[in-house]
């Protein structure tokens, strides 16, 4: 939430570029999800979608962090990173509407949509989740043919 005050406070509608254009950093107020998907719908249906919907699975998901006992820190970190980004996010939403994005990475014409730090912590979350699937799923065919 720091990082979207900032980001409307002092960016208005200019844009930064640092590294040679490869961070840019401008503001953006996203109505849809990522990438903007859904900004087209009516604004009752993304409030049902994107809060209501949100706010349910959030709650879900702290309930199963905080109820799992026997969960190893590789997964709670990544159940964690997601649930806070989602949370981050779903702050926006709930009190302003929309989601406050800033950030943008490229070089040259290649070059990712704006997103912000919630966005990050989601994505890296999804990233560590299926890093464990992955490697659990290749340690149990290992396991299986030496049987």
């Amino acid at each position: 939430q720091v990082t979207k005050v900032i980001a409307r406070d002092t960016l208005g509608s200019r844009s930064l570029s640092y590294f040679g254009d490869f961070l840019r950093l401008e503001h953006a107020e996203n109505a849809g999800a990522f990438l903007s998907l859904g900004a087209s719908m009516s604004p009752q249906l993304r409030f049902w979608v994107f809060t209501i919907a949100v706010a349910v699975l959030m709650i879900f998901a702290l309930w199963f962090l905080l109820s799992q006992k026997a969960m190893n820190t590789w997964t709670t970190v990544s159940l964690t990173l997601m649930a806070a980004g989602g949370i981050g996010n779903l702050i926006d939403r709930a009190t302003r509407g929309t989601v406050t994005d800033f950030l943008n990475l490229g070089i040259g014409w290649l070059r990712t949509g704006i997103f912000n730090v919630a966005d990050m912590a989601i994505m890296v979350g999804m990233a560590m989740m299926l890093i464990q699937t992955f490697f659990s799923n290749s340690k149990n065919e290992a396991q299986k043919r030496e049987s």
